[in-house]
């Protein structure tokens, strides 16, 4: 599995359950969660990505559907609906209109079906590469460009970018989901990480990284809990 133990104790069991993985990068996850018995479907932008994600599947013989798709679009491709839609790490901040997002989400739970995602915090991306000051605003005031040098699994890839992001705070992504009729059942937020994908990340005994010199004083993740109530008004308690 490449799954943590944030989402693993967060959904639940998803024996025997329709999930929807959305921005599933190259799948490495969405067959995690097949692995532990979903029926799973992968929605990505990333041509390469998907073809990734089903070659990895043919090669683990697990059965996965991938859809290569902005996520927005996303209702032009799939249909039905599914107990468990979730998204994580990384996802929401290639995003420029959270409430479309929240829509779609909202489109394809059933009703009673639940919602979840772990992310890095909004207050992280307040800080330069270097997390030596605050750098950009921690509520979403347009798109950040930022130049890149490497890549956050290799530092020192001769890779050189220009990329577009946007800082949604946690108001704004809860109240984005509320507005289509979710109800919150959780937001936790973490002072540690599962990757070392920022720079000055430093390991713990704990296995968990944080960075160096602010260990436990910033918030390094958020993971929210949500359900699509029933047609009696109701969220199911699952």
């Amino acid at each position: 599995t490449s799954l943590n133990e944030v989402e693993l104790r967060e959904v639940g069991d998803v024996r025997g359950q329709r999930l929807l993985h959305l921005q599933c990068h190259f799948g490495q996850d969405t067959l995690s969660w097949a692995r532990l018995g979903a029926h799973v479907t992968g929605c990505d932008l990333s041509d390469v990505a998907i073809d990734q994600a089903r070659a990895l599947a043919r090669e683990a013989a697990i059965e996965a559907d991938f859809i290569r798709c902005n996520v927005y679009d996303l209702p032009e491709h799939l249909n039905g609906t599914f107990d468990v839609v979730l998204t994580s790490y990384g996802s929401i901040g290639w995003l420029p209109d959270l409430d479309r997002w929240a829509a779609v989400v909202a489109h394809f739970l059933r009703p009673g079906g639940r919602f979840h995602i772990v992310d890095f915090h909004p207050v992280l991306w307040m800080f330069d590469p270097e997390f030596r000051e605050v750098a950009y605003a921690y509520h979403n005031t347009g798109p950040i460009e930022t130049n890149n040098q490497g890549t956050y699994t290799d530092r020192n890839a001769p890779i050189a970018y220009r990329d577009y992001g946007w800082n949604h705070a946690l108001g704004e992504i809860v109240n984005s989901l509320l507005g289509q009729g979710l109800v919150l059942r959780s937001l936790n937020e973490y002072p540690w990480c599962p990757y070392a994908c920022f720079h000055n990340s430093v390991l713990g005994d704990d296995g968990r990284y944080r960075i160096r010199g602010l260990e436990d004083r910033l918030p390094m993740l958020f993971s929210i809990l949500a359900v699509k109530a029933t047609s009696g008004g109701e969220a199911a308690n699952r």
